[in-house]
């Protein structure tokens, strides 16, 4: 069988993941939609798609679709993800999933509810190299994880029009890049009973620099850097009782493990991404819909939940609201 997506949005990202569907097996891209006829009809061209929608609307609306990657800005997640899954159609939604987290509670129950297919798209958690650090790590090779350290940072010039950092498109480093840590941590530690945070925004009051700290009620912990103002190197370690496990810069997306068992000669695994590494959360979308499932196994919807509780805990400490918006359909 083949599964038919459908394309949201006409941006880096969904250039990006299209660029990488030639890996997907048993699957077509039939259609990509946007606000604006005209840029759907040359994302359309460029990639060899059939149908080219000039709004979200009429996207989730296709009769010819079985899912829906969503690659919009942040605030826009929410409406479109609805529509499509009242639809029927399986969502793939960028992260962060929705702006706030109140969206993403809203969206999670309804797919329950319609018993419809959706997931986050953390592509992290799809590399080899951070599969195989998981596999590691239930087998026992660092013994109890105890602590996460994980950072990433990128510069970008200030542009209070750019949708990185204009608040009502979901701007700021929390959901562009702050995701990725707390997603990170929360992968191998599971929800945080407590976060605290220190930060500085933007002359818009839009978040820059973050330094988060996860905390857990038995004593673990998670230290956690964002930045939109500064590059960073881009490592996570997993530390265990026995040993640890650094994902090598970058770890959102990459390609060797440096594992360190206690007393015990350094190990480097290499697992390389196929293609730029996004075709693995496709196929994983895929893999579930055959199989009948209406949630992922590797990135559950209670996953989601959880870096979405942490992440709307960093913006209120900041001061920071978020909002949905649902003028985009």
């Amino acid at each position: 069988m083949t599964t038919r997506w459908g394309i949201a949005g006409t941006g880096k990202m969904a250039d990006g993941f299209v660029s990488d569907f030639g890996h997907v097996p048993d699957a077509v891209i039939a259609a990509v939609g946007s606000r604006r006829t005209d840029s759907a009809a040359e994302f359309a061209a460029r990639h060899g798609i059939d149908r080219a929608h000039g709004s979200y609307r009429a996207l989730v609306d296709d009769p010819d679709l079985d899912v829906v990657y969503i690659a919009t800005p942040h605030p826009q997640h929410h409406a479109i993800a609805k529509a499509a899954i009242e639809a029927g159609k399986a969502v793939l939604v960028e992260k962060a999933f929705t702006a706030t987290l109140a969206g993403a509670e809203d969206l999670v129950a309804l797919a329950r509810s319609r018993g419809v297919f959706a997931m986050e798209a953390m592509w992290t958690r799809f590399q080899p190299a951070v599969v195989r650090a998981r596999e590691l790590v239930a087998a026992g090779e660092i013994g109890e994880v105890r602590m996460v350290q994980a950072d990433l940072g990128a510069y970008r010039t200030y542009d209070e029009t750019d949708r990185l950092f204009a608040l009502e498109l979901g701007g700021g480093t929390t959901l562009d890049l702050g995701v990725y840590v707390i997603s990170i941590a929360e992968h191998f530690l599971g929800r945080p009973s407590r976060v605290h945070v220190s930060g500085t925004t933007f002359p818009n009051g839009a978040d820059a620099s973050l330094g988060i700290l996860l905390g857990y009620d038995d004593g673990r912990s998670a230290t956690l850097l964002a930045s939109l103002e500064s590059e960073t190197g881009g490592r996570a370690v997993v530390a265990g009782t026995g040993g640890s496990i650094e994902i090598a810069p970058r770890f959102h997306h990459p390609d060797t493990l440096i594992v360190k068992r206690n007393g015990r000669p350094v190990e480097t695994v290499v697992r390389e991404p196929t293609g730029h590494g996004y075709c693995h959360e496709a196929i994983e979308v895929n893999r579930c819909l055959a199989a009948g499932l209406t949630e992922s196994p590797v990135m559950p919807l209670d996953d989601t939940l959880a870096v979405q509780w942490a992440m709307e805990q960093v913006l209120e400490q900041l001061g920071i609201t978020a909002v949905e918006d649902s003028s985009v359909l």
